[in-house]
């Protein structure tokens, strides 16, 4: 049995409804091969096995294409041209991918791969596709396995490491944990490689300037983040209501390690990501226009339901889908606040038709909430 002080150590993976994962280059490439650690990555896949029984989300961010796909183009070592990068990414992505298709699918877990870059996480439009997206893909019973899409990104617009990805993914689908497996087992006071003296933190609740001056760079050859991509790493998870761990992820099953009390660095939000969320749509967010709802639908937004188009009664500014829009009741008092699933444009042809209409409005199946309740605010109490 766990020993009960490692079970409260460990209690953010154990009680994450929502985790995300993310393997560095240097736990999947062998150094020394360019090959690929199987034995290593079927470890993973039956920790991951083990959350997925006890009905959590899971998703990978994995590195590893590069170092993967340098191997087999017969590249150079040392540092890449972008292009070069580019070419060894586009070869070793579908290694990657096959490899993690093969372990997974020994538990009978689907696995789906997604190619994202900085704009995906960073632009409105596709940043709500990409949620979508992956909501659906967990809500199927899917494995999302995400990296950057190298092969198309350029400096200007790569995340250049996938600590920093790995964080804005949790950020974008307000996952509970994100997990950091590393060639480092957490954060130290220095760089214990280079300072004896130096102190491990368990520890953070708080990204102070003391915490990021203790950041130093990548260890690993293969790799590009080191612990101060993981700082920053931290600053967008803990922001987003996310607990972080910084853990070794070489030993087999990593997970069960943190598990049962391995150590690791955690870090600690103040809040959790449903709050967080909720408190930027309904503050961060200016409105781009109104829905003027009848007493029902007033009524089942305040019981925590969506807002459906058959309360709508009147649709007011120019909006697209995505955008912030105040809810009125029949008044035209504000009862709530929400981010649109459709634009002013189909709205209107929406307004006060049911949802099964919809395909046969518009041309297309869209969600069938104008609002959903994930995406809705009550601004005003009973």
């Amino acid at each position: 049995m766990v020993p009960r002080e490692r079970k409260v150590v460990a209690r953010p993976l154990l009680q994450a409804r929502r985790v995300v994962i993310k393997i560095g280059s240097a736990l999947l490439v062998e150094q020394a091969t360019g090959r690929l650690n199987r034995a290593w990555m079927e470890t993973l896949a039956s920790d991951i096995a083990r959350l997925r029984a006890r009905g959590q989300e899971v998703l990978l961010v994995s590195s590893g294409a590069i170092a993967l796909g340098r191997r087999h183009l017969g590249l150079e070592p040392g540092k890449l041209k972008l292009d070069e990068s580019q070419a060894a990414a586009a070869v070793g992505q579908i290694r990657l991918a096959h490899a993690w298709k093969e372990v997974l699918d020994q538990h009978d877990l689907t696995v789906a791969q997604i190619l994202l870059t900085f704009g995906d996480t960073e632009e409105r439009r596709r940043y709500l596709n990409g949620r979508n997206t992956l909501s659906t893909l967990l809500k199927l019973g899917a494995i999302p396995l995400i990296n950057e899409n190298d092969t198309v990104a350029t400096a200007e617009i790569r995340y250049g490491d996938n600590d920093r990805l790995a964080a804005r993914v949790a950020q974008m689908i307000s996952a509970d944990c994100l997990v950091l497996l590393s060639d480092v087992d957490g954060l130290y006071t220095a760089d214990p490689t280079k300072d004896k003296s130096a102190v491990f933190i368990p520890e953070i609740r708080g990204i102070t300037p003391e915490i990021e001056k203790m950041a130093g760079g990548a260890s690993s050859s293969v790799g590009s983040g080191g612990m101060a991509t993981k700082i920053a790493a931290a600053k967008i998870a803990i922001g987003a209501g996310c607990h972080m761990c910084v853990a070794i992820g070489h030993e087999m099953h990593p997970l069960k390690r943190i598990e049962n009390g391995a150590r690791c660095s955690w870090f600690y939000p103040a809040t959790n990501p449903v709050t967080v969320r909720k408190q930027w749509i309904a503050g961060s967010l200016k409105p781009a226009g109104e829905l003027h709802v009848d007493e029902g639908a007033a009524a089942a937004l305040k019981r925590g339901k969506s807002l459906l188009p058959a309360g709508v009664t009147r649709v007011k500014g120019k909006f697209e889908r995505g955008d912030a829009l105040l809810v009125r009741d029949v008044e035209g008092n504000e009862i709530a606040r929400g981010l649109s699933a459709y634009s002013s444009d189909e709205a209107a042809q929406l307004c006060g038709r049911k949802s099964n209409e919809i395909e046969g409005l518009l041309g297309f199946r869209g969600r069938d909430e104008m609002i959903h309740r994930d995406d809705l605010v009550v601004t005003v109490s009973e």
